[in-house]
């Protein structure tokens, strides 16, 4: 067993550092110290911290920790082979890396991220959306949302049937237009709806989905707002799935689109 001045000593010979050098070394790792301590940790008159003892390990070269201190490691398989025996060994070890059948199972990381989903498209009077809208912060899976997601929004009523049911929620990219027959949110004077744009020769209507409800027409007096557009229809695949991360998340809050 050799002692810490000891491994200092010899390795710091090796690399053909002095004293001195070793301590300019260690400048600029941020330690100053004289070439004087590093001459009392070699004979071992005292000895420099765990923190320092990395740095000088890293400056030196000193890898194997174990072989430092305690010479050959007899659990090292590859400590009695020879220069060539140690080259064929690794030669295999490659070949089984290679082949991808010893690789060790590594656990999957699901990427989460948080996002806000919103009760009401918009505070009344106010048209801001974003500011005053009532919402929930939540994390969720990264490969549920479209890339361009800014917002979910939990949906209440019937009128965008069969493309959205009470109680889905869906992703909106916040931008201030909407396309001609796409489907948005919007403010009709301080109202909030989820409709379909429609902007032809006979004027500007949101459009419902469910052929019960009437287009709602929009004059030159009115007020409209547009605060993104849908970029995903539906967030879940199945009424029980929604369900679960309904009650998981306990979203309370109803966006209308009557």
């Amino acid at each position: 067993m050799y002692s810490i001045g000891e491994i200092i000593s010899t390795y710091r010979k090796k690399k053909g550092l002095l004293q001195q050098d070793l301590a300019d070394e260690l400048a600029k790792e941020g330690i100053t110290i004289s070439y004087k301590a590093i001459s009392n940790w070699e004979r071992n008159l005292a000895e420099p911290s765990v923190t320092i003892f990395y740095k000088v390990c890293r400056i030196l070269g000193v890898t194997n920790m174990y072989e430092a201190y305690f010479g050959v490691n007899p659990a090292d398989p590859f400590s009695s082979l020879t220069d060539e025996g140690r080259e064929k060994a690794m030669d295999y070890i490659n070949l089984l890396h290679a082949s991808g059948m010893y690789e060790k199972q590594t656990a999957k990381i699901i990427p989460f991220r948080s996002i806000d989903i919103f009760e009401n498209a918009v505070s009344a009077g106010t048209g801001n959306f974003l500011v005053d809208g009532p919402k929930e912060t939540v994390r969720i899976d990264e490969s549920i949302l479209p890339e361009d997601t800014t917002f979910g929004v939990r949906i209440s009523g019937d009128s965008m049937e069969p493309e959205f049911h009470d109680g889905q929620i869906a992703w909106v990219l916040q931008q201030e237009s909407v396309a001609n027959g796409e489907i948005g949110i919007f403010a009709l004077n301080g109202e909030a709806y989820i409709k379909k744009l429609q902007n032809d020769k006979d004027g500007i209507f949101l459009i419902s989905l469910n052929e019960k409800y009437a287009p709602i027409k929009v004059s030159e007096n009115d007020r409209l707002d547009i605060f993104g557009k849908f970029v995903i229809r539906r967030l879940f695949c199945s009424q029980r799935s929604q369900n679960n991360f309904l009650t998981n998340f306990a979203l309370t809050h109803s966006l209308s689109v009557q």
